[in-house]
Protein backbone atom coordinates (compact mmCIF):
# COMPACT_ATOMS: atom_id res chain seq x y z
CA UNK A 1 0.00 0.00 0.00
CA UNK A 2 2.80 2.43 1.13
CA UNK A 3 4.09 1.64 -2.82
CA UNK A 4 1.00 2.90 -4.18
CA UNK A 5 0.30 5.95 -2.06
CA UNK A 6 3.88 7.13 -3.02
CA UNK A 7 3.69 6.57 -6.55
CA UNK A 8 -0.01 8.40 -7.13
CA UNK A 9 1.67 11.05 -4.82
CA UNK A 10 4.16 11.77 -7.87
CA UNK A 11 1.49 12.54 -10.41
CA UNK A 12 -1.14 13.47 -8.14
CA UNK A 13 0.42 15.77 -5.65
CA UNK A 14 0.63 19.05 -8.19
CA UNK A 15 -3.00 19.10 -8.68
CA UNK A 16 -3.91 18.72 -5.50
CA UNK A 17 -1.67 21.90 -4.73
CA UNK A 18 -3.96 23.28 -7.52
CA UNK A 19 -7.37 22.16 -6.17
CA UNK A 20 -6.70 23.42 -2.64
CA UNK A 21 -4.66 26.86 -3.94
CA UNK A 22 -8.20 27.03 -5.90
CA UNK A 23 -10.31 26.58 -3.83
CA UNK A 24 -9.18 28.66 -1.00
CA UNK A 25 -9.14 31.58 -3.57
CA UNK A 26 -12.37 30.97 -4.64
CA UNK A 27 -13.72 31.09 -0.75
CA UNK A 28 -11.46 34.46 0.33
CA UNK A 29 -13.04 36.36 -3.12
CA UNK A 30 -16.34 34.92 -1.95
CA UNK A 31 -15.70 36.42 1.53
CA UNK A 32 -14.05 39.69 0.62
CA UNK A 33 -15.64 42.49 1.56
CA UNK A 34 -17.59 44.38 -1.27
CA UNK A 35 -16.89 48.11 0.10
CA UNK A 36 -18.86 50.59 -0.81
CA UNK A 37 -21.71 50.16 -3.52
CA UNK A 38 -24.88 52.74 -5.19
CA UNK A 39 -27.09 50.11 -4.40
CA UNK A 40 -28.66 47.82 -6.77
CA UNK A 41 -29.62 49.17 -10.50
CA UNK A 42 -33.17 49.73 -10.97
CA UNK A 43 -35.33 46.96 -12.10
CA UNK A 44 -36.66 47.18 -15.71
CA UNK A 45 -40.51 48.97 -15.97
CA UNK A 46 -43.26 46.41 -15.74
CA UNK A 47 -40.80 43.48 -14.84
CA UNK A 48 -42.43 40.93 -12.34
CA UNK A 49 -40.59 38.26 -10.91
CA UNK A 50 -41.94 34.88 -11.16
CA UNK A 51 -43.10 33.56 -7.97
CA UNK A 52 -40.77 30.18 -8.32
CA UNK A 53 -37.60 32.26 -8.71
CA UNK A 54 -35.89 34.96 -6.78
CA UNK A 55 -34.62 37.49 -8.51
CA UNK A 56 -31.76 39.39 -7.16
CA UNK A 57 -29.97 42.45 -9.34
CA UNK A 58 -26.47 41.18 -10.77
CA UNK A 59 -23.22 42.67 -9.02
CA UNK A 60 -21.57 45.52 -10.49
CA UNK A 61 -18.62 44.19 -12.14
CA UNK A 62 -15.25 44.66 -11.07
CA UNK A 63 -13.51 43.93 -7.35
CA UNK A 64 -12.46 41.10 -5.77
CA UNK A 65 -16.36 39.33 -5.61
CA UNK A 66 -15.92 39.06 -9.94
CA UNK A 67 -13.50 36.63 -9.64
CA UNK A 68 -15.48 33.79 -7.35
CA UNK A 69 -16.78 32.34 -10.92
CA UNK A 70 -13.22 32.46 -12.88
CA UNK A 71 -11.51 30.68 -9.50
CA UNK A 72 -14.67 28.51 -9.38
CA UNK A 73 -14.24 27.22 -12.99
CA UNK A 74 -10.39 26.61 -12.26
CA UNK A 75 -11.05 24.66 -9.44
CA UNK A 76 -13.32 22.30 -10.88
CA UNK A 77 -11.17 21.94 -14.59
CA UNK A 78 -14.10 23.36 -16.67
CA UNK A 79 -11.41 25.92 -17.68
CA UNK A 80 -9.19 23.72 -19.42
CA UNK A 81 -12.63 21.17 -21.11
CA UNK A 82 -13.42 17.82 -20.62
CA UNK A 83 -9.59 17.10 -19.98
CA UNK A 84 -9.09 19.18 -17.02
CA UNK A 85 -12.73 18.57 -15.65
CA UNK A 86 -11.81 14.57 -15.37
CA UNK A 87 -8.25 15.26 -13.92
CA UNK A 88 -10.08 17.53 -11.26
CA UNK A 89 -12.51 14.26 -11.05
CA UNK A 90 -9.75 11.85 -10.88
CA UNK A 91 -7.87 14.60 -8.63
CA UNK A 92 -10.77 14.09 -6.04
CA UNK A 93 -10.60 10.17 -6.24
CA UNK A 94 -6.82 10.29 -5.74
CA UNK A 95 -7.77 12.56 -2.62
CA UNK A 96 -10.00 9.61 -1.09
CA UNK A 97 -7.40 7.03 -1.97
CA UNK A 98 -4.98 9.16 0.31
CA UNK A 99 -7.45 8.99 2.82
CA UNK A 100 -7.81 5.38 3.05
CA UNK A 101 -5.01 3.90 2.26
CA UNK A 102 -3.20 6.33 4.80
CA UNK A 103 -5.41 5.14 7.50
CA UNK A 104 -5.28 1.66 6.31
CA UNK A 105 -1.26 1.93 6.49
CA UNK A 106 -1.56 3.79 9.83
CA UNK A 107 -4.08 1.41 11.73
CA UNK A 108 -1.19 -1.20 10.01
CA UNK A 109 1.58 -0.31 11.37
CA UNK A 110 -0.45 0.32 14.78
CA UNK A 111 -1.48 -3.54 14.86
CA UNK A 112 2.04 -4.39 14.26
CA UNK A 113 3.00 -2.41 16.98
CA UNK A 114 0.58 -3.47 19.53
CA UNK A 115 1.62 -7.22 18.27
CA UNK A 116 5.24 -6.67 18.75
CA UNK A 117 4.35 -5.36 22.34
CA UNK A 118 6.23 -2.53 21.73
CA UNK A 119 5.31 0.68 23.75
CA UNK A 120 1.50 1.81 23.53
CA UNK A 121 0.27 4.53 21.95
CA UNK A 122 -1.60 6.60 19.40
CA UNK A 123 1.13 8.02 18.34
CA UNK A 124 5.15 6.93 18.16
CA UNK A 125 8.31 8.26 16.65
Amino acid sequence: MRKWHRWITVFFGVFMIWMAFTGVASHVTALWPAGEQAGPPPVPQGFVCPETMMCRPKAPPGGMKSLVGWFHHLHSGEEFGPVGTAISLMTGLALLFFSISGLWMYFSMWKNRKDRKAKPGWFWK
